[in-house]
């Protein structure tokens, strides 16, 4: 089963690239400028995201602990979990196939984080070396974002930490592809991502896992 909740993370981050493009695609622009002059940019695009996905990991760690200790202490938790995991996927697949796009409001659960979080990323600016924009890539991981935000609260059911922090690591490095492709300005593979056939497929797929974690919940 990790197995499969890895792959549709995955299936998640890839799916929702466009939207991470949005979100973050001008940081990554603008990592050329803040940049040591005529330094190639992959490295310091490649540090930036190994940051970004880093806190990502972390988050994943702390809700699949926090999940683990509700399914200890608290009667019932495990499957009450179990049935949020199902439908915060159900949710995501809908999202993701812009069939209904309500999980945005999960953006302004963070702002206020992210508001005392961003100054902090000044003081990375400029870059010397790769290195130094992998803390930069680690705060603006913790930028609002309802696709982000979704996938946290489905790895509430991982498990435990560790199953937690896998989730949203294959999330992050289901993003990664798009993020590189706009980095090196190839619309064109951007656009091959974000194909509206491939986004209904992925959409589909992980609409009926959903229902099959919905149905196990009460089995």
């Amino acid at each position: 089963m990790d197995g499969i909740n890895y792959f549709s993370a995955f299936l998640i981050g890839l799916a929702g690239g466009v939207h991470c493009v949005g979100m973050c695609g001008g940081i990554v622009a603008a990592l050329r400028v803040v940049s040591p002059k005529g330094a190639p940019a992959l490295p310091y695009t490649l540090a930036y995201n190994m940051g970004r996905i880093t806190s990502y990991t972390l988050a994943g760690a702390i809700t699949g602990a926090l999940g683990k200790i509700a399914a200890d202490f608290v009667p019932l938790a495990n499957y009450a979990l179990s049935l949020l995991s199902g439908i915060m996927l159900l949710l995501l697949a809908c999202y993701l196939g812009k069939w209904w796009t309500g999980l945005s409001v999960l953006e302004n659960a963070g702002k206020g984080l992210f508001a005392k979080l961003q100054p902090l990323s000044k003081r990375f600016l400029p870059f010397k070396t790769p290195l130094s924009a992998v803390p930069y890539g680690f705060i603006w991981g913790w930028l609002p974002c309802g696709l982000v935000y979704s996938t946290l609260t489905w790895s509430l059911a991982a498990g435990n930490a560790l199953q937690g922090a896998g989730i949203m690591f294959f999330f992050g490095l289901g993003t990664l592809p798009t993020l590189l492709a706009a980095s090196a300005g190839s619309q064109y593979l951007v656009q091959s991502f974000q194909h509206s056939y491939v986004r209904q497929v992925i959409a589909v797929i992980m609409a009926i896992y959903a229902t099959y974690l919905i149905y196990g919940a009460f089995m």
